[in-house]
C-alpha cells in the first residue's frame, strides 16, 4: 500500500488522518493473466490502482478484440464511464499478466469523500488523471497517421511497445498486424 499511498501524494496533497479514512474502501487483490477485472455489461463499480503487473480494456467485434487502452503500474484502470453515471460498462478490462491491484471500491469511496475534503479531491484528480490519458490518445488517433501514432508510443509509453504483444499494440494503433510490422521494418531499414 505504500505505493499507492505515494501516487496519491504525488497528486493531492494527503495527510496520514485522510490515509486512514480511506482504508475501508480499499482491498488488495491479484488476479491471474487472463482474468476479468471488469466484464462487458457490468456495471463498473471500482477503481483499480496497479501495483504491479498491467491490464488492458477491449471490446469484441465478431470475434477479434479491438484493444481500446492498456494499464500499467502505478496507472489506475476503470471504466470511467460506468464509474461515474452507473452506466454498464461497453468493454472488458483483463488481467495481461499476472496483475495485483488495489481496488477501490466506489460507494465506500464516496462516503469517505463525504467526510474528508482531502479524499475528496483525490477523486476528482483521478478522474483527471484518467480523461487526460484518454484524450491524448483520442487525439493522436485524429491527427497522426499509424507510423506517427507508434512514434508517439514508443517515446511517451514505451513500457506498451516492451511488453504488449504485437498484435494487441496493431489493435490498439488500429492497424492491421501486417501493416504495423511493415511500419516498424521500413522504420529499421530507413
Amino acid at each position: 500500500m505504500n505505493l499507492l499511498l505515494q501516487f496519491i501524494r504525488s497528486l493531492t496533497e494527503f495527510s496520514d488522518e485522510s490515509w486512514k479514512m480511506l482504508q475501508p474502501a480499499l482491498t488488495v487483490k491479484t488476479y491471474k493473466k487472463n482474468e476479468l477485472l471488469l466484464q462487458e455489461g457490468q456495471v463498473c463499480n471500482s477503481l483499480f490502482y496497479i501495483e504491479k503487473g498491467y491490464c488492458r480494456s477491449f471490446y469484441d467485434v465478431n470475434g477479434t478484440d479491438k484493444n481500446t487502452e492498456f494499464f500499467f503500474e502505478n496507472e489506475i484502470a476503470t471504466n470511467v464511464d460506468s464509474f461515474g453515471n452507473g452506466q454498464v460498462s461497453a468493454y472488458n478490462i483483463i488481467a495481461c499478466e499476472p496483475l495485483t491491484v488495489i481496488i477501490f471500491d466506489k460507494a465506500k469511496l464516496f462516503q469517505a469523500a463525504q467526510e474528508c475534503r482531502e479524499i475528496e479531491n483525490l477523486g476528482r484528480h483521478c478522474v483527471r488523471l484518467i480523461a487526460t490519458k484518454q484524450e491524448k490518445f483520442a487525439t493522436l488517433f485524429k491527427l497522426y497517421s499509424a507510423q506517427e501514432r507508434l512514434e508517439y508510443i514508443e517515446q511517451k509509453y514505451p513500457e506498451m511497445t516492451r511488453r504488449i504483444s504485437l498484435s494487441q499494440l496493431a489493435s490498439f494503433l488500429g492497424v492491421a498486424r501486417e501493416t504495423l510490422s511493415r511500419i516498424r521494418k521500413r522504420r529499421i531499414s530507413g
